[in-house]
């Protein structure tokens, strides 16, 4: 409740009550499924800066229609998942950014500063009882069996 007060503050200040669909859509990731990939920092951090990132170069060059949102939406996906940041509800950002007409600066601060609210709100929650482990740790990263044998072998 307190993230998304933080972030509906947030957007009245800057006149884009649309921006709370996609924040209200990672609070039920953040608070209700903590453990998932998706609701993690950096897939939160990520796939907001990377969807603005791209909301913002779309908007620059394509006119503001329907086809270069949705164009947008799904030049967004794919670079989260090669960046391995997805973060689903961020899917919504070139919508709002197309639909606003918001300036880039905007778009930036609040996307950030959204996600920086709810992150934060999220750890302090999930620190108090019955605590949770958030941010989940992350593995580390294997090395293949065959890296391991040339590794060994030197």
């Amino acid at each position: 409740m307190l993230a998304l007060t933080l972030v509906g503050g947030l957007a009245a200040w800057t006149g884009l009550p649309m921006l709370l669909a996609p924040f209200g859509a990672s609070a039920v990731l953040l608070f209700g499924q903590a453990q998932s990939p998706f609701s993690q920092p950096a897939s939160v951090f990520g796939g907001y800066l990377v969807a603005a990132a791209i909301s913002a170069a779309m908007l620059a060059l394509l006119p503001a229609v329907w086809w270069a949102a949705t164009l947008a939406v799904g030049v967004a996906i794919a670079v989260m998942l090669a960046a391995r940041v997805t973060h689903p509800p961020a899917g919504a950002v070139p919508l709002v950014a197309f639909s606003t007409h918001m300036p880039v600066e905007t778009l930036f601060f609040v996307v950030l500063a959204g996600a920086f609210c709810l992150v934060g709100v999220a750890v302090v929650h999930h620190r108090l009882p019955p605590r949770t482990v958030y941010p989940r740790p992350r593995p580390l990263e294997a090395t293949p069996p065959s890296r391991a044998v040339e590794d060994s072998a030197r």
